[in-house]
């Protein structure tokens, strides 16, 4: 090290903290950062972290806040989407499954990222643009001061100590902050994970002779997908690494699959062999070709807090994380970042941060509180296709019209925009959780009623208008008042989609009217109401909409 003071330490150089780093120098140049990293050494490349998927809100702050795109379009992989297998009746038959993905290439990019070959990487451009690290750090604690900060940490068994104006948890599941604090705080959504990298390419496609099967998609285009192999309880992950090798993830409810059946490597090929036999076929003989295995017992946790104006903040898994499907790891770093980033940007400018550290957490956590009725009680649904279909794809909807949109357009930053969007309990952001959670508790009551068996089906999410132009619109600008304007209208369409999706369950189950009025904010499949006095109306364009995803004949539900 140069100094002993610095304007920034940030506690941990993992992916949270180097790409923090350098936004801060973007936004910052004369700033001064410290990296404290426990990492001896540089990265393994293909046996690193976990974490390797991206999606539409992480990816545009990697390529666009962070100008990363020429190295990602050079250096790793990119994601064909998400991709999911349901159809648990047809195990042994890849081709047979329900398969949900898109067929053309996605107009907005994602990655399949080696995140040991990536953080060597950030750490490079962190050190190029002026910033300090040190690694085969071990941090101790944290003596907060006016107007200096004091971090106490090891290296060798030597125990050092340096100041900053600022410091940053970034040390992940370790937490330094929250354990010294004591804000901890559960959540209650209890599901476990292991997962290793095994050698060499795994291709989907090549699992089965269906020649009009493998002629769906272009050749290649599936592999690099995040694949999901899915039954109740349960996904399987098959990820594609630039390394040439395989990332592999078992993500379970204890519920349905206890944590001991695959909390060890054989265990984990047995737990495969038994629940997945097609994919076993094909990894089974590869067992010795496995470079690692690790695995994380009831991973979600929330936060007591994020952000303070005495100049301290968390970021990353040192903050919350609710759950790895849809690949939303990234996607919570870049807001974490953001709002850090704004906060020290304002408070090194001599402004004032506490209207703002306030509103960032109270936001923070309003989104985390929203996207947990997506996954609490839901693995209970993956081994029902027709429902998992319908629910990616609301989830997907909710997703690209309201939460991503908001990003890629400075919404997290512009206090005009959050207080219009959350500040008052009918406000646009407080509907959209209110609709989220009355549509998530939708699926549930469903899934008694939904015993169909389904195969031999694919299902692009592009095949809807309305999924179409959210995803495509990711890519427009707008200034405030048309932001604004655009979240409204995308949330009246998601209304509709909720309303025509309710149609659509309560005539299949009740045989209530195809065309019956329905309030998406009192709807209740089992207390049916067909005239509510808000009713809405179907709409012919969302009722299109909704045929498409859905995968049986109503005359025979």
């Amino acid at each position: 090290m140069t100094n002993d003071q610095y304007d920034v330490i940030l506690m941990g150089g993992g992916l949270a903290g180097l790409t923090l780093s350098l936004q801060l120098k973007q936004e910052n140049p004369n700033i001064s950062i410290l990296i404290l990293e426990q990492r001896k050494n540089e990265a393994p490349n293909a046996a690193h972290k976990v974490g390797e998927s991206t999606v539409e809100l992480g990816t545009y702050y990697l390529r666009e806040v962070l100008n990363l795109k020429d190295y990602l379009d050079a250096k790793q992989l990119p994601k064909h989407g998400l991709r999911f297998f349901f159809s648990p009746q047809h195990k042994d038959n890849l081709s047979r499954r329900v398969e949900l993905g898109p067929r053309e290439r996605l107009p907005v990019p994602s990655h399949q990222l080696d995140r040991g070959s990536f953080e060597n990487e950030l750490i490079q451009r962190s050190k190029a643009a002026g910033n300090e690290l040190q690694l085969g750090c071990r941090v101790k604690s944290v003596e907060f001061g006016t107007p200096l900060h004091t971090v106490t940490y090891t290296i060798a068994g030597q125990e050092h100590t340096v100041q900053a104006k600022w410091t940053v948890d970034c040390t992940g599941r370790g937490a330094i902050l929250k354990r010294q604090m004591g804000f901890q705080k559960p959540v209650d959504h209890n599901i476990n994970a292991a997962w290793f990298r095994i050698k060499g390419e795994i291709d989907v496609q090549e699992w089965a002779a269906d020649s009009a099967w493998s002629a769906t998609l272009k050749p290649g285009l599936r592999r690099l997908g995040t694949v999901h192999l899915m039954d109740t309880g349960y996904w399987l992950w098959f990820i594609p690494l630039s390394s040439g090798n395989t990332s592999v993830g078992i993500v379970a409810d204890p519920r349905f699959h206890d944590f001991t059946e695959y909390n060890t490597k054989d265990k984990a090929f047995e737990w495969i062999r038994k629940n997945e036999p097609q994919a076993f076929e094909k990894i089974g003989p590869r067992k010795d070709d496995v470079l690692d295995f690790l695995f994380l017992k009831h991973y979600s946790h929330h936060s007591g807090k994020l952000y303070s104006e005495d100049r301290w903040a968390v970021t990353g898994d040192s903050g919350v994380f609710l759950d790895p499907l849809y690949s939303p790891g990234t996607d919570f770093i870049s807001m974490n970042n953001s709002w850090i980033t704004d906060l020290i940007t304002r408070d090194l400018a001599g402004e004032p941060i506490f209207i703002h550290a306030d509103v960032y957490e109270k936001t923070h956590f309003g989104i985390f509180e929203h996207w947990i009725p997506t996954y609490l009680d839901k693995y209970q649904l993956m081994g029902n296709t027709q429902i998992m279909v319908a629910k990616i794809f609301w989830d997907w909807a909710v997703y690209w019209s309201f939460f991503t949109l908001l990003f890629t357009n400075k919404g997290y930053t512009n206090l005009r925009v959050l207080k219009t969007l959350f500040a008052n309990p009918d406000s646009l952001g407080r509907q959209v959780g209110i609709l989220n959670q009355k549509v998530q508790d939708l699926f549930i009551a469903w899934r008694p009623h939904d015993t169909h068996p389904i195969a031999d089906r694919y299902v692009d999410p592009f095949d809807l208008a309305c999924l179409r132009d959210f995803h495509h619109g990711l890519e427009i600008q707008y200034e405030t008042p048309e932001l604004l304007d655009k979240l409204t209208s995308n949330i009246r369409v998601i209304e509709n989609f909720a309303a025509e999706l309710f149609r659509h369950i309560s005539h299949a189950v009740h045989g209530t009217p195809i065309d019956m009025p329905v309030d998406p904010y009192t709807m209740n499949l089992n207390q049916i109401d067909t005239a509510p006095d808000k009713g809405l109306l179907p709409d012919p364009a969302i009722k299109a909409d909704i045929e498409a995803l859905w995968l049986y004949n109503l005359s025979n539900a």
